[in-house]
């Protein structure tokens, strides 16, 4: 259960990791096609990848957990729904309609301010990922606190 649980959270971390990236370089740099291109791949495959990673993360973190407590395990189960609220609410339905704007060729205000949306909310669940991470990595006494 802890590969598997492993395995999904850095595969979960990897793809938010990359549309984020993907994002910043292609709206940067890139072509009105380029970002309708990406905001396509990142719909699909890309949220057929990350959501059942996500899922399978927190569903074998909540097995594990159920054998362990203290600190870290309550830290790490209090963010678990802020970071699925995030990606259900937000993250899914901004890509769904960033990707439909993007195909239109409709890259005004409303696309830009729901792209910031979008990146912030990247930006916060992987700061939460990256918490969770550590605590785990605490847990199997990869990490240690300093003095």
């Amino acid at each position: 259960m802890l590969i598997l649980h492993r395995f999904a959270a850095f595969i979960a971390v990897l793809c938010i990791a990359t549309f984020f990236s993907a994002t910043i370089l292609v709206e940067l740099l890139g072509t009105g096609e380029s970002i309708a291109i990406l905001k396509s791949l990142i719909v699909w495959p890309g949220l057929f990848i990350l959501v059942p990673s996500i899922a399978l993360t927190g569903g074998s973190g909540f097995a594990l957990a159920k054998s362990r407590s203290g600190q870290w395990v309550r830290q790490k189960k209090k963010r678990m729904p802020f970071i699925a609220a995030n990606g259900i609410l937000v993250l899914i339905p901004c890509a769904v309609f960033l990707n439909c704007w993007a195909f239109a060729g409709t890259f005004d205000t409303h696309f830009y301010i729901v792209q910031g949306v979008e990146l912030l909310a990247g930006a916060i669940n992987l700061i939460l990922m990256g918490l969770n991470m550590r605590d785990g990595f605490r847990m199997s006494g990869k990490f240690r606190r300093s003095a």
